[in-house]
This record gives structure tokens, C-alpha cells and sequence, in this order.
């Protein structure tokens, strides 16, 4: 027997307008059965009957927010234009190539007998100090993969947004379930008390409570409904849709398990945490950048082959050699060198920031799941069946004169309170477990 159901037989057993005193015999028990009320099924339209509407899977829901996320794709094609650049600053710069002449304005025009005019031709090919280009690539390559980690960590927050937004729309949905539910149950406890009341059986207090009790129960569904639909807009918003766009129902999910210890998710983290991972590729890009400013104190290369014709002399050739002379290292070299240092410190420090910040998130994700687990498993376990079962006892008590109407209307509002409760922590349990995902790298939920 469910808990819904162990309520609705203990609320059944209230339809008695005999004294509390009168043993409950066979005429009793009869006059139960007729009265228990009809289904709870809600009658839906023949068309929604024809064609129930699929209820919401999460699965479906990250691949839709995955696919139209345009900061995601903004961050996927920073990464490809990234990579782009790696291959660009390993290649040797274009060679140049020079074409002149003296003697006319034609091109190639030259005064024939006059050895002062020329015609050449010539390239030249700039050469970098060797190992600038493979610093450069490797600076280049590290800049890539930091940006990779920036898309991994916008792709898993996406996943963890939707997966929490999924599981509080959920809980929502289960709590509106039971309070609608239990609305009608203390509809029919407020009516036992006025029929009670007016055959002077009861007296006013019970029936104004009772009333009351339900004021406060419609309160709460408003309240509800308000934060339903505000989940629902921020789950819209999630997936790029229109805030008012209508979302079915969300299919149950399976308790996640927590098979991880705290040692083993602080290990987790520090392997596979994208902004860590990212200040690690930035380190190490800064280093390969602290190593190629120290490159530039040494010299540039060119190399060059011309070709000239002058009349009247046989044909020449030459080879050109040129090379940078770094003359003012002290405001240049020197100079790049600092900033190349202070950038690399600066980003071993942003990575020290992120490492501790790091582990005080993992902490405080794993101990709220540790508590919200601890209470799903109280809940489900021991406090919601004890309640359940008390609200049984005082209707037996009740049916004999030993307890009040007020003790039974207040155990129904804790069995209430304690479904409501449940949920409350299930749901909080998923979310610290999604919140944890992207910390850690592993799914840990359904």
C-alpha cells in the first residue's frame, strides 16, 4: 500500500457520523464502502486520450540545447580558428621577390649603349633565428588547447544547467501532484467536520481549522504553480526557445548513486577540470612564450639571389645576405622578457586560484548530495512511514474518543509536508550530482 493510498483509507475511515464511542462493526464497514469517493483519475478530452503527449527525457533535452546553444558554437569555432593559426606561425614568412629596371619607362626598357642602364631580377627569403618557429607554433598549439577546455567547460555548464533545471521542474510537478491531491482529501475532512459540527457531534474549532488548513493548501498551489512556471521559462531559455513555449511533463528518473568518495572526486578534479586544464595549457603556452623572448636576442636572417643585365656587359648574378642586429636589446629584448615572466607567473597564480576554489566547489556539491541522500533515505524510510502510520493511529484513537479532530488534521498536514519533503531532497540530491559533473568530468547521474 502506498502512502497516498494508507492516507485515503485512513481519511476513508473519517466518513463516520456515528458517536466516537460506537464500536465500527459490519454496518460500519458498509457504510464506509458506499461512502468512499470515486476515482481520482482526472477525465481527459477524447483527443488527449487519442494522443497522450510524450513526457520530456533529459537525453533529448542536452542534445537540443547542445545543438542551439550559440555561445557553445561561438566557443567551438574560437577553437577552430585557434588551431588555424598553430600552422600559419610555423611557416617561414613569404619570400619576396623584386623586379627592376633603369633606362625607360617601359617596363624592362633599357638604353642600348649606355652601360648605366639595367634590367634585374631578384628574391629573397627571410629566415628566423632557428627554433622561433616551433616556439611559436607550440604558444600557438597551447592557446588552442586552452581554448578547447574554455568550449569542454561551456558544454558541460550547458549540461548541468539543463539537467538542474530538468530535475526542479520535476520536483515541481510532483509537488502541485500531491498538493491537488491531498486538497481533495482535506475537502473531505473539512466536510466530515461541518457534517459532525451540525449534527452536534464536533464543534466550530474543527470545522475553522480544517477551513483555514485549506486556505493555506490553495496558498501553496499558487505559490507552486508561480515557481512551475518560472522553471519552465528558464528551461525554455535553456534550449533557446520562447520563454511561453509549452513543456510536457518530465518523465521519472531513476536516484542516482554517489560511488565516489571525497579523496577520489578531489583527484577527478584536478584531471579532468576544464578551467583548470585551461590554466594548464595557458602555463604551459606562457613558458614556451618566456623561452621564445629569449629567443629574440639573437639575430634574423635573409637570404637573397638577384639577377641583373646591362648592355654592353655580360649578365650577373649575386647573392644577398641580410641579419637583424639587436642593438636595443634594453628596451626590447629585455623588455619582452619581462612581460613573457610576468605573464607566466600570472598564470601559474590564476592556476593556484583556481585549484583552491576548485576544491572548495567539489566539497560543497558532495556534502550537500551526502545530506539531501541521507535525508531521501530518512524520508523514505523512516519518517514519511512513521508519519503515515501515526495519522493511522490517531484515527484509531479518534474512532474511540481519545483524540481530537485537531490531532488528526495536524498529522495529515505533517504526512503532508514530509511527501513534499521528500521530493524537495531528491531533487536537491540530483542537482548537487549534475553541479559536481563538471567539476569532476564523470556522469553521475541518469
Amino acid at each position: 500500500m502506498t502512502n497516498k493510498e494508507r492516507t485515503l483509507h485512513v481519511l476513508v475511515l473519517a466518513i463516520v457520523l456515528l458517536p466516537p464511542a460506537l464500536p465500527a462493526g459490519d454496518t460500519l464497514k458498509a457504510k464506509i464502502l458506499t461512502a468512499l469517493p470515486p476515482s481520482q483519475t482526472i477525465a481527459l478530452p477524447l483527443a488527449a486520450q487519442a494522443q497522450p503527449v510524450p513526457p520530456l527525457t533529459l537525453e533529448a533535452l542536452i542534445q537540443e540545447a547542445l545543438a542551439n546553444n550559440p555561445a557553445l558554437q561561438s566557443a567551438q569555432r574560437r577553437v577552430e580558428a585557434q588551431r588555424a593559426i598553430v600552422p600559419q606561425v610555423k611557416t617561414l614568412p613569404d619570400p619576396i621577390v623584386s623586379v627592376s629596371w633603369m633606362g625607360g619607362l617601359r617596363p624592362f626598357d633599357v638604353m642600348r649603349n649606355d652601360p648605366s642602364s639595367f634590367r634585374s631580377v631578384g628574391a629573397m627569403q627571410q629566415i628566423p633565428f632557428p627554433g622561433k618557429l616551433k616556439l611559436r607554433g607550440q604558444v600557438a598549439d597551447r592557446a588552442a588547447e586552452a581554448a578547447w577546455w574554455e568550449y569542454e567547460r561551456l558544454r558541460r555548464r550547458v549540461i548541468a544547467d539543463i539537467k538542474a533545471a530538468y530535475y526542479e521542474l520535476f520536483y515541481l510537478e510532483q509537488a502541485i501532484e500531491i498538493t491537488y491531491k491531498n486538497k481533495d482529501l482535506l475537502e473531505k475532512l473539512a466536510r466530515i467536520a461541518e457534517v459532525r459540527y451540525a449534527v452536534g457531534q464536533g464543534i466550530q474549532q474543527d470545522v475553522l481549522r480544517a477551513q483555514v488548513e485549506l486556505s493555506r493548501l490553495l496558498q501553496r498551489l499558487v505559490v507552486l504553480e508561480q515557481q512551475k512556471q518560472t522553471a519552465q521559462a528558464r528551461l525554455n531559455t535553456l534550449l533557446y526557445r520562447p520563454p511561453d513555449s509549452p513543456l510536457a511533463r518530465p518523465a521519472p528518473f531513476p536516484k542516482a548513486e554517489l560511488a565516489y568518495a571525497l579523496d577520489q572526486l578531489y583527484t577527478l578534479a584536478l584531471d579532468k577540470d576544464p578551467e583548470l586544464q585551461g590554466a594548464e595549457r595557458l602555463i604551459e603556452g606562457s613558458q614556451y612564450a618566456l623561452n621564445l623572448a629569449g629567443k629574440e636576442y639573437y639575430p634574423d636572417f635573409s637570404v637573397g639571389f638577384m639577377y641583373q643585365n646591362r648592355p654592353l656587359m655580360p649578365e650577373m648574378y649575386g647573392v644577398i645576405f641580410n641579419a637583424n642586429i639587436p642593438i636595443f636589446y634594453k628596451t626590447k629584448q629585455r623588455a619582452g622578457v619581462r612581460q613573457a615572466t610576468e605573464e607566466l607567473l600570472t598564470a601559474q597564480r590564476s592556476r593556484d586560484a583556481r585549484k583552491t576554489t576548485l576544491f572548495f566547489e567539489v566539497k560543497e556539491q558532495y556534502l550537500a548530495a551526502k545530506a539531501s541522500e541521507e535525508l531521501v533515505r530518512l524520508f523514505s524510510q523512516a519518517i514519511v512511514p512513521q508519519a503515515t502510520l501515526a495519522l493511522e493511529s490517531a484515527m484509531a484513537a479518534y474512532e474511540v474518543g481519545k483524540v481530537d479532530f485537531l490531532t488528526i488534521l495536524d498529522n495529515f498536514i505533517t504526512v503532508l509536508n514530509y511527501e513534499t519533503d521528500y521530493y524537495r531532497e531528491l531533487t536537491n540530491f540530483q542537482i548537487a550530482l549534475a553541479k559536481l559533473e563538471p567539476l569532476v568530468g564523470v556522469v553521475l547521474t541518469q
